[in-house]
């Protein structure tokens, strides 16, 4: 009758629970708790079964002195760790003989530890941007004030460098308030009409001057095609901006970056009409083994020309938020040696124009 009471209330756990009894053996567990430790605990000992010693404390304490205890569990299912919260409380008139038992529930707290984690990544990642450029200032306030204070040619250098060091932390901040807005922003879905031709047209305009300058070709090729849909203008430029401008100064080598845009009545990564945006480059190309992390923050495939170019390491992370907002999907495809395909798909309302196959 104990028996059957125990598994009635083990079973109405929805985390991984089980019960020892006081012969120190596994008396009852529920079946996410015979999952996660093994089909096979039923009357085995628990420390043979569990066998971390933090965990091991905490049983021996609730079933020795009644004490309620809680405790961090590892587990790894061979594909990733998994860390749980395990909370062991005395239930009295249970078991065997009546004698009580430890009821140990496990509370999988692996997205918290990941958060947690991305935080402290997060502000390491952000300090280190800061120092170099704080540093160099600092050092060069310091030769201003002393050995180049009578130096008019050193003071004009050393002012130079600083005015770009500068730049970078206030192109670094301002990368921070923008990632910060969108990702505030990423639940909330928008409802502004937007007709994507024209979105990408204005972004032409302002990238052609940057891209005169490297000498790179912006070649658009989506000017029969008219798509309409559910947008934030202002974000969906920042996307193309960021992407062509990524574009020309990486894949520059090839002199030319094409814009292109193609219809797809049933896009099968949305399941609905949708419109794909190619950004494209003929430059040296992106290594495979960058590809599957190239939108984490701070990421940079190649850092040193990264920081060289003035680039953050953010902008790929604030276009995966803008495009998640829409619904949509970032696809990254490369060849070294061959370029780089930076492809945005995206749901739209109404669409006419070549479409494709």
């Amino acid at each position: 009758m104990q028996d059957d009471v125990l598994n009635s209330i083990l079973a109405a756990v929805p985390q991984p629970a089980l019960a020892i009894d006081n012969s120190e053996r596994i008396a009852a567990a529920n079946d996410a708790a015979l999952a996660l430790i093994g089909q096979h605990v039923l009357g085995r000992n628990y420390v043979t079964m569990l066998r971390q010693p933090a965990l091991l404390d905490t049983v021996e304490a609730t079933l020795v002195d009644g004490k309620a205890g809680t405790t961090r569990y590892l587990a790894n299912d061979g594909a990733q760790d998994t860390t749980f919260r395990v909370s062991c409380r005395p239930v009295l008139g249970l078991g065997r003989d009546g004698a009580g038992v430890a009821l140990l529930v496990f509370e999988d707290m692996t997205h918290l530890e990941q958060a947690s984690q991305m935080r402290r990544d997060f502000v390491a990642n952000v300090s280190h941007e800061l120092r170099t450029p704080l540093t160099a200032l600092m050092g060069f306030i310091e030769t201003l004030r002393g050995p180049a204070r009578n130096d008019p040619e050193a003071s004009g250098r050393f002012l130079d460098i600083m005015q770009d060091e500068a730049e970078r932390m206030n192109r670094l901040v301002g990368d921070l308030m923008s990632l910060n807005r969108v990702e505030g922003d990423e639940r909330v879905r928008p409802t502004e009409t937007v007709v994507l031709g024209d979105v990408l047209d204005s972004t032409l305009r302002t990238m052609r001057p940057l891209a005169s300058e490297a000498g790179v070709e912006l070649e658009p090729d989506f000017h029969d095609v008219h798509a309409v849909m559910n947008g934030d203008g202002d974000q969906l430029k920042q996307v193309f901006t960021n992407l062509i401008e990524n574009a020309i100064k990486y894949g520059g080598a090839g002199g030319k970056v094409t814009v292109r845009m193609v219809l797809n009545p049933r896009e099968a990564a949305l399941r609905a009409p949708g419109v794909r945006v190619q950004i494209i480059d003929y430059g040296p190309g992106i290594d495979p083994v960058h590809l599957p992390r190239i939108t984490e923050r701070f990421y940079r495939a190649d850092d040193h020309r990264s920081r060289a170019l003035g680039g953050t390491g953010l902008g790929l992370a604030i276009v995966k938020h803008i495009i998640n907002r829409h619904r949509g999907r970032l696809r990254v495809e490369s060849v070294l040696g061959e370029g780089a395909t930076f492809t945005i798909i995206l749901p739209v309302r109404d669409y006419s124009g070549p479409q494709s196959d």
